[in-house]
């Protein structure tokens, strides 16, 4: 028996088990990234898709994801290779790939407007050894690295990354444990200390996506603009509409006058707020 220690499941692993993520188990008695260099999805994309308004703006950057999530949103737009059935089924059918192939492959890019590497459309942070041992090529290169995650995962994860990432966007996706654990599956709290401490080392930027009858008040923006604002009100905040999907299909997408005015509230605490998805 293991214990993963990413994040605050701390799955008890026998050996060959794969944990609650989909992405790591249990190997000669100890836990690894069993998506380890196991690619299924890679783009070049605008810097402002991750999203990211205010590093680097008119970039590109090469993103790259694996397999697997430690979240269960209903809502997920990347559940073919998060938590769906599909998703736990592609141990043996992604790409394999290496960290020098990556890094390789985004200084090839450089003509191309590339600045770096991009770990997302997955949870990166269940497979953090690739997400390290890549980054640390891409540094050597003189280039940069971005972070897409759900800030779900203990400090010490955070630690071993976070001399080799330049950039995060970083799910702050409510304010309320009920929303967090009930519907998400995750930890307030652990998001909120991964934020505080992510902001210390790299810039951040957060995305809340506005899900109909779930966190869609200003009241529950107020808050958290104003946690935000505590923390630095130059960190720029993305409100974001929702639209149905995969197992949340109970409700329409999310109104468009709501977001611009939950925008506004946002704008009472925090310099730079921005709406996507409308």
């Amino acid at each position: 028996m293991a214990v993963c220690k990413v994040c605050f499941r701390h799955c008890e692993l026998s050996e060959g088990q794969t944990g609650f993520c989909g992405g790591r188990s249990c190997t000669g008695g100890k836990v690894i990234a069993k998506n380890y260099g196991r690619m299924t999805s890679a783009c070049l994309d605008p810097i402002e898709k991750k999203p990211l308004r205010r590093f680097c703006p008119g970039t590109r950057i090469l993103s790259v994801g694996s397999y697997g999530c430690n979240l269960r949103c209903p809502f997920c737009q990347n559940h073919t290779i998060s938590w769906s059935a599909q998703a736990m089924n592609l141990e043996h059918t992604a790409q394999a790939v290496t960290p020098e192939e990556i890094a390789r492959a985004a200084e090839a890019y450089r003509s191309e407007g590339n600045i770096g590497v991009a770990f997302t459309y997955n949870e990166p942070l269940i497979g953090y050894e690739f997400v390290r041992d890549t980054a640390r090529l891409v540094h050597e290169r003189g280039m940069k690295n971005v972070l897409v995650t759900n800030g779900t995962a203990e400090l010490s994860v955070l630690h071993e990354l976070a001399p080799f990432i330049d950039a995060m966007n970083i799910d702050l996706k409510g304010f309320t444990e009920r929303y967090y654990s009930r519907v998400l599956g995750g930890d307030l709290e652990m998001t909120l200390a991964f934020i505080r401490e992510a902001h210390k080392t790299a810039h951040i930027e957060l995305t809340t996506l506005i899900v109909p009858d779930e966190n869609d008040t200003e009241d529950e923006m107020r808050r958290i603009s104003g946690w935000i604002s505590e923390l630095d009100p130059n960190i720029p905040l993305h409100i974001s509409r929702f639209f149905p999907r995969f197992r949340m299909t109970d409700r329409e997408a999310t109104d468009k006058a709501l977001i611009l005015r939950l925008a506004e509230t946002a704008r009472e605490r925090l310099r730079y707020v921005y709406t996507g998805n409308i």
